[in-house]
């Protein structure tokens, strides 16, 4: 004879949907899931609606601040034929191979040769990054240029361009340029002319040739992704990691004889 006492559990567990008993206990011991396996997917045609419109603003978003830099730059990308005349040329580092420039800064640097041989610019602002003793991108551009053609005391060095932004801010702030042709790969220059211009720095940016590697579209993809950190450093214009004394180096390199 069943008692009286399970009778009204089991009453209980029908009218409320609770699990009594043992059933209780074997379903009270049982881990629970994590949150994300207990989402729910859309299941209304309303629901999935909302869901397509969610994720599509979310698209444009994240589009946003890439939209901005093709706009803001639309006019002012162009190659070395096609750069106007300019006191100072910013090359941007892009990491070395074995203590020498990479392919990719190579590439940046043949082009500015290329600028000072031509007459379009007279120095040249090679900036990166030397946060390390045995990292030193800026000396190892500076070689490459002077066995290329460019004198050594029309090169200037700047060892704090840990970024983009940092370069930028250097280069008006510590060596006074108002106006440069920048120099880096296609992905790359739209960003450094918007935050160059963000920065006091009137540009034309000149897009190197870059083979379309496995290097390259990780670059493009990387692109979309610093689009918003230049969003904000254009809008809030933070302090570079390093700024320090205004330096006379570009002043002193113009001046030099040709």
């Amino acid at each position: 004879m069943k008692r009286r006492g399970d009778l009204t559990a089991r009453w209980a567990a029908r009218w409320t949907g609770r699990p009594a008993g043992r059933q209780a206990g074997r379903r009270a011991g049982r881990p629970r899931r994590p949150a994300w396996l207990r989402l729910r997917l859309p299941r209304t045609r309303k629901e999935q609606r909302r869901t397509v419109q969610a994720v599509m603003a979310l698209c444009v978003l994240a589009l946003l601040p890439a939209t901005w830099l093709f706009v803001s730059t639309k006019d002012r990308i162009g190659s070395v034929s096609d750069a106007p005349r300019a006191h100072v040329a910013v090359v941007f580092g892009a990491g070395l191979w074995q203590g020498e420039p990479s392919p990719y800064l190579a590439h940046r640097l043949d082009a500015a040769a290329e600028l000072y041989r031509t007459g379009r610019i007279e120095v040249v602002l090679v900036t990166g990054d030397n946060s390390r003793e045995e990292y030193d991108e800026p000396d190892a551009m500076r070689t490459y240029l002077k066995k290329h053609g460019v004198p050594d005391r029309r090169i200037v060095s700047d060892y704090a361009g840990f970024d983009t932004w940092d370069s930028c801010v250097r280069a008006k702030k510590i060596f006074g340029v108002d106006r440069a042709v920048l120099v880096s790969q296609g992905f790359h220059i739209r960003r450094a002319v918007a935050l160059c211009d963000a920065a006091g720095v009137s540009s034309y940016g000149v897009a190197v040739d870059a083979k379309h590697d496995e290097t390259w579209y990780y670059g493009g993809a990387r692109e979309v992704l610093a689009a918003g950190k230049a969003a904000v450093d254009a809008a809030f214009e933070p302090d570079p990691h390093f700024l320090g004394k205004r330096e006379p180096g570009v002043p002193r390199a113009l001046a030099a004889p040709r």
